[in-house]
């Protein structure tokens, strides 16, 4: 016990030290919500990963797949790594960087106000965010019950206290570098801890080749076919796909993933960033899926049907050294706080900055901007906070369902417009309220009409499309075909506006000639 609490008392030191630490740098709104867009690529590489990675995959997402897949399960690790890391960076990454400099813009719905030329454009988006990332700031905390149960014995309402309460002490002295600086610490904890954990279980049931011809062994009353968790695309390949498309492409639609790329420092960053990341998500999302994977292992301890999917990863880990239950709780505590306070400052900013600042108080000083923004950090964690504890003490599901389709929401309503605003002249206005439409829709469906009527839902609605994991996939692909067909049936955006946006693609530059061969 004393090494667990040791280790934990370390990290709290060292979370509070770097957010008074960073206090210089938030002095200012551009500096509080972007770091001064002088971030380097170490930072902006971890802080990218850890806003993506957290106690929602370690615990949930890793040990549910890994129950439904098996070793298979890897895969949704890899797509990750492939698609919403080193895609995201180099498709993403310096456009972004280019044009949300010189549109001066400092959030996603700020962005498509002024690439759209529409202030409705912004509060819509503006509201949109503040609607799904609450609950999905919620659902950060879930993962931190067990484990804390397992390892201390500590009540769950006062884990989210304290987790909370921290988070919010170092977000609001030190803004987005002391969030970056703390991202690049919690990142190193996390990819230690995943690769001593995996070490550790599978050595337990003889390495990687014994725990394999276990799990060769596993079997399912629904699925018939023998050693299919140990095979290469598992029991349910289609599935399995739509895992992938949600988790890996939707990071370039969700606002507080792209907003890494507003403040990156240079175009070296932008290199070695993509690079990072890529790595640091092969490591942490394709171990935490490859250790799920062999969950089954422990299907005699496990009661799925009695207590969830988030049982599995605490059940596999319950029989590991105290040491290692101190670093696996700290690792979890690392990738909670970090996506914690990229949602809380996307969140506060967002409300400041593109609903308050455009309806209300169109002439906010900057001091004025901050303060608002630190409050709205205090709410948004406050709120977060109290839906997790009253969600754990109820058993309305209502909440957790609203967290499942939160992703998916927000990815589907921005990921098209983002993307062709960047790369496409004809992207018109109107083709992005069609895309805000139809990604919220057609959650908000699924949602609606299974707390409804969910007899019909189940009769009507064919099980694929029933989940909001496929659901928020298909809301991503369909406004990627929807946004250009709108685009090319609707009144074309000016031509002068769209010009000065893109201008900043054909600024000349000097560089030197390892980077660039020059015309001759």
């Amino acid at each position: 016990m004393f090494v667990k609490v040791l280790l934990l008392v370390i990290f709290f030191g060292v979370m509070l030290g770097v957010g008074i630490y960073c206090r210089r740098h938030a002095t200012d709104v551009n500096g509080f919500v972007l770091g001064g867009r002088s971030v380097g690529p170490w930072l902006t590489a971890f802080a990218y990963g850890t806003s993506y990675f957290s106690a929602v995959i370690f615990v949930g997402y890793a040990g549910q797949f890994g129950w439904k897949y098996g070793i298979a399960s890897t895969w949704i690790g890899i797509g990750n790594a492939i698609i919403g890391s080193l895609l995201a960076w180099v498709v993403l990454g310096r456009r972004t960087r280019i044009m949300t400099q010189h549109l001066d813009t400092r959030t996603m719905p700020e962005f498509f106000e002024k690439r759209y030329s529409s202030r409705a454009l912004k509060i819509a988006a503006a509201l949109i965010v503040f609607v799904f990332l609450i609950p999905y700031t919620a659902s950060l905390y879930n993962g931190l019950s067990r484990l804390f149960g397992m390892a201390f014995d500590i009540p769950y309402s006062v884990c989210v206290l304290g987790m909370a309460v921290l988070t919010g002490i170092y977000v609001i002295a030190g803004g987005y570098m002391a969030t970056a600086i703390n991202d690049f610490i919690q990142g190193i904890v996390m990819v230690v801890g995943i690769i001593a954990v995996i070490a550790a279980v599978l050595s337990g049931h003889g390495g990687f080749m014994g725990a394999l011809g276990g799990l060769a062994e596993a079997t399912d009353p629904a699925i018939k076919t023998p050693g299919v968790f140990a095979s290469f695309f598992g029991p349910d390949p289609l599935n399995l796909l739509g895992v992938v498309i949600l988790t890996s492409l939707g990071t370039w639609g969700l606002p507080q993933m792209v907003q890494k790329f507003y403040a990156i420092k240079s175009e070296k960053s932008i290199r070695k960033g993509a690079v990072i990341s890529t790595a640091f998500a092969f490591v942490v999302a394709g171990g935490s899926y490859f250790l799920g994977g062999f969950g089954r292992l422990f299907s005699d301890k496990v009661d799925v049907a009695a207590n969830g999917y988030d049982s599995i990863i605490p059940t596999m880990l319950s029989g590991l050294p105290d040491i290692l239950i101190g670093i696996v709780v700290v690792l979890v505590l690392s990738a909670s706080m970090s996506t914690l306070s990229s949602l809380v400052l996307t969140s506060s900013s967002t409300l400041t900055l593109d609903f308050l600042k455009s309806t209300c108080c169109k002439k906010m000083k900057d001091k004025t901007q901050l303060l608002i923004m630190r409050i709205f950090i205090v709410v948004f964690i406050g709120i977060s906070a109290g839906i997790a504890i009253a969600q754990a003490n109820s058993a309305s599901t209502f909440i957790a369902q609203l967290m499942g389709i939160s992703w998916g929401a927000l990815a589907g309503a921005f990921l098209a417009p983002f993307l062709y605003g960047l790369y496409w002249k004809k992207t018109t206005k109107a083709s992005v309220w069609v895309s805000f439409v139809f990604g919220v829709g057609i959650m908000l469906f699924g949602l609606t009409f299974n707390m409804v009527a969910p007899e019909t839902y189940a009769a009507v609605i064919p099980a694929f499309f029933r989940s909001p994991i496929n659901m928020g996939a298909i809301a991503m692909l369909g406004n990627l075909i929807i946004v250009p067909v709108v685009s090319l049936l609707t009144r074309k955006p000016e031509a002068a506006q769209v010009d000065s946006c893109f201008s900043c693609y054909s600024r000349e530059v000097t560089t030197v000639a390892s980077e660039n061969l020059g015309e001759n």
